[in-house]
């Protein structure tokens, strides 16, 4: 596979930053985060195998970059016990539903960057006989689809590790609702780009 020198700097970036999290992590005696390492590591591998057929924009990969370290740097304690993730960063809701937290607005990023994710991969099947209402639909469940397959690994962090930070039915709802927000941002996001002239969707 055949990167530029641009895509070779997100790469290279991140390779640079895991080492650093994975000590943290290490240090800590946080296990579950290096379950999330993993799985990182293995997104990053299935994206670098479908780079050479999908073609993602550099933004997209930059995004995917951002979205990585937000979410390692969640899983570092800042007091004992405590990780960012559950930091509350704005408290507009208080307990049980603890709005808004570091961990909502990672969901929401994350998701609208997944959601941007599926765009690239679908949008040489778009043509202009669909409406950006269907489009923006099918995109944002697949957005969805994936912050499910997210939630599903999370609920197997919770039955392999013996201390885990995923919260309870409250916090995985939450986790769902911040998704779907980040997936219509996308959907918006996309739609936006269009009307200002960038051609997203095949004329045939």
């Amino acid at each position: 596979m055949i990167l530029s020198k641009k895509e070779w700097s997100v790469l290279g970036l991140f390779t640079a930053t895991l080492p650093l999290f994975i000590i943290a992590f290490i240090v800590q005696n946080n296990y579950e985060f290096m379950g999330y390492v993993v799985v990182t590591l293995a997104l990053f591998g299935l994206l670098l195998y479908s780079h050479k057929y999908v073609q993602y924009p550099l933004y997209v990969l930059w995004c995917l970059l951002v979205w990585a370290i937000l979410h390692m740097l969640g899983g570092v304690e800042f007091a004992p016990g405590e990780v960012i993730y559950t930091f509350v960063i704005c408290p507009i809701i208080s307990e049980p539903y603890s709005i808004l937290k570091y961990d909502q607005v990672v969901h929401a990023y994350g998701f609208f960057v997944a959601t941007l994710v599926m765009f690239s991969v679908l949008h040489r099947y778009l043509v202009v006989r669909f409406s950006w209402t269907a489009v923006g639909i099918v995109l944002a469940m697949a957005g969805l689809g994936l912050g499910a397959l997210n939630e599903i690994i999370e609920f197997g962090m919770t039955i392999t590790m013996p201390r885990t930070n995923v919260g309870g039915y409250e916090n995985t709802a939450l986790d769902l609702v911040f998704n779907l927000v980040g997936a219509i941002a996308a959907a918006l996001f996309l739609r936006w780009k269009e009307l200002k002239g960038v051609k997203l969707i095949n004329k045939d």
